[in-house]
């Protein structure tokens, strides 16, 4: 028996590259996002990598600036958590207190606590198991 050659696919980006335009408006729901998950200005701090206080600061003024590769991918996990989130609670304040509220598939931590170990794996992680829980996958 000979085994055939087949003819491979090309590579493609899955997702586009995020424009400045929309890491803009990322940063802008994202700010409204944290008020509506009621997170402390650290908290909202670690889930953005780590940014600096006074950036921070400047953000909530209205004053984005700069956002590089690694901060708009952080924000692009944070409204696809937020969006599985919509889906699976009706009631928007359900989904925004869940994230506090101790969870067994969590080992009894909240979604909070797994996302402020600050790493991106975790925010993707967390974005990963809501799709699944919803049937997204």
């Amino acid at each position: 028996m000979e085994l055939q050659t087949l003819s491979g696919t090309p590579a493609q980006a899955q997702d586009p590259q995020i424009t400045d335009a929309e890491a803009g408006a990322l940063a802008r729901t994202t700010i409204n996002l944290f008020a509506a998950w009621q997170l402390s200005d650290a908290e909202a701090r670690i889930l953005l990598g780590d940014m600096a206080a006074r950036t921070w600061a400047r953000w909530k003024e209205g004053n984005i600036g700069r956002i590089d590769r690694d901060l708009r991918m952080r924000m692009a996990h944070l409204m696809g958590i937020h969006k599985g989130l919509r889906y699976l609670f009706r009631d928007p304040a359900r989904g925004y207190a869940w994230i506090r509220k101790p969870n067994a598939a969590f080992g009894g931590m909240s979604a909070l606590e797994l996302m402020l170990r600050g790493e991106m794996s975790d925010l993707a992680a967390m974005r990963d198991w809501l799709n699944a829980e919803r049937g997204a996958w």
